[in-house]
């Protein structure tokens, strides 16, 4: 669809400034008594190589209930409900981190739903993309590009130092115009509460980003990457100077994670807690309320195991300090299970330290029984990048039991069910919640892809 002209703004000329010489680039000077004039040019030339534009297709999957007079009139085995698909197309950026196996970082809700990914990098090259795995709560994905001689990757700065007022440059692909690079500086650290159900810790800058820059780089004037561009916020959906980028720290824990298990493996500390008020603060003998103040440690839980009591504050992870528990939560959570870390509280007034290994979230591996009686017997888990396919394996199946029946073996990968392409454990769980009949399992089973009825 052609696209109408903005009109900028309007300029007023006098009649002299029409016969006025118009000056060439050539002409205008390049340095200021006798010093070169202050660039990016340089570091850009460097760095956008790694940043490149992403274009994905795919279908949204969306159920109707029917009303029961439907199959009043129509019988019994008339369906309960109705499935349509609506095709989609999108646009975003991503950032070659590994140039020799061709990883790229990208945010999830830019792959989302995906059928297929194309990558187009900076000199105009296009590339089918596969996808390696994705975190919706921490909005991170891998994908992954054939790889070449001539890719360049970004190197990743420790954002843990970065501090308010720091420049940052953002690059991306905005409204698919092209790449595209702005200026700004670090306007906060450790953003959180845009969405209470994910992992928060955002960077908070004033380089204008805009639809599309969502996956593009947000990089210091080395031309390290500080962040991955990922929100905004404006009334109208366009940049008014507030945006989000998550910090390459988190990036980097989340990426080596994808790329070693095709998913993360969720770090658990296990405590309970809230923001850290004033009042609480002189309460518990601390004088500023920067912290996370710990209500509950649950039972077995790794803080437990470590010596964590109610009534701590966490100011520090790992010898640099947090200010919010929304904080403590991304950062904990994106570290990665098995991870040993180094948490400074404050206990009766003193400052402790205490070194915490984190435990695995449950949740990762599900009881099949849970989400429907047919499959009972099944255990599944989600695909890793190690499979042949992706989508929900089956790690193991009981003897005698109602999976077996019904034909599932341990190594299926189901990625499909009643014709909605599924690719992990939630979108499954999403289907069952409707209670179907009847479930059309889609199974891929080493070459071999065939469909499975459950009832």
């Amino acid at each position: 669809m052609k696209k109408p002209l903005l009109v900028l703004s309007a300029v007023t000329l006098s009649i002299s400034a029409l016969f006025s010489p118009i000056p060439t680039y050539a002409s205008l000077p390049l340095t200021i008594s006798g010093q070169p004039l202050p660039s990016l040019a340089p570091m850009l030339e460097s760095v956008t190589p790694a940043v490149v534009s992403i274009a994905v297709e795919g279908k949204q999957v969306s159920t109707r209930q029917l009303p029961e007079q439907f199959r009043d009139f129509f019988g019994p085995n008339f369906p309960a409900e109705q499935v349509q698909e609506r095709p989609f197309r999108g646009l975003g950026s991503g950032v070659i981190i590994d140039a020799a196996n061709g990883y790229i970082v990208t945010n999830y809700h830019v792959i989302n739903n995906a059928d297929t990914i194309r990558i187009q990098l900076h000199d105009g090259r296009e590339k089918e993309a596969q996808l390696i795995g994705g975190d919706e709560m921490s909005d991170i994905a891998i994908v992954k590009i054939k790889s070449e001689e001539n890719l360049t990757e970004i190197k990743l700065a420790d954002s843990n130092q970065l501090r308010v007022g720091d420049f940052a440059v953002a690059i991306g692909n905005p409204f698919g115009l092209g790449q595209t690079v702005t200026s700004g500086i670090i306007s906060a650290l450790g953003r959180s509460g845009l969405n209470v159900e994910n992992f928060e810790n955002f960077i908070q800058t004033d380089a204008a980003i805009n639809s599309g820059n969502s996956g593009g780089a947000l990089v210091n004037l080395n031309g390290e990457l500080i962040g991955i561009n990922t929100a905004i916020l404006g009334p109208n959906g366009g940049n008014v100077g507030i945006g989000f980028a998550i910090p390459a720290n988190m990036v980097k824990n989340l990426s080596e994670q994808i790329i070693e298990y095709g998913q993360v493996k969720r770090g658990v500390l296990g405590v309970q807690g809230g923001e850290l008020t004033a009042e609480l603060a002189e309460a518990f003998g601390y004088k500023t309320n920067h912290g996370a103040f710990v209500s509950q440690v649950l039972p077995k839980s790794a803080a437990e195991k470590s010596g964590l009591k109610a009534g701590d504050i966490i100011i520090s992870v790992n010898n640099k300090n947090i200010r919010t528990f929304s904080e403590l939560r991304a950062k904990v959570a994106t570290l990665g299970a098995g991870k040993t870390i180094t948490l400074g509280i404050i206990r009766d007034g003193k400052k402790e330290k205490y070194t915490v290994v984190l435990q695995a979230l449950e949740e990762q591996k599900t009881a099949a029984v849970k989400l429907h009686s047919g499959l009972a017997g099944a255990e599944l888990v989600n695909s890793s990048s190690k499979d042949n396919a992706q989508g929900v394996k089956v790690a193991s199946v009981a003897s005698d039991s109602a999976a077996l029946k019904y034909g599932l073996e341990s190594g299926d990968i189901i990625i499909g069910v009643n014709r909605q392409r599924i690719k992990n454990l939630k979108q499954l769980r999403e289907i069952l919640e409707t209670k179907p009949g009847v479930l059309a399992l889609n199974i891929q089973r080493g070459d071999q892809n065939l469909y499975l009825v459950v009832r």
